[in-house]
């Protein structure tokens, strides 16, 4: 199975208050951070919901 390499390039500043859940629970927490996470149906999920804040990268294994 791959994984997602994503970087959250948007601040949650501002935004509404499921979004910035969505963010920590991917462990997004400060800008230009970046974390490695399984690819499956429910974090491509959580992605999509923030899609407008963050960066997505496939890393092959």
């Amino acid at each position: 199975m791959s994984r997602l390499k994503v970087t959250l390039v948007r601040s949650g500043i501002g935004r509404p208050e499921s979004q910035k859940k969505i963010l920590k629970g991917l462990g997004l927490t400060r800008l230009h951070r970046t974390v490695v996470r399984q690819n499956s149906p429910t974090i491509r999920g959580m992605i999509k919901k923030v899609l407008h804040l963050v960066h997505v990268e496939e890393v092959p294994e």
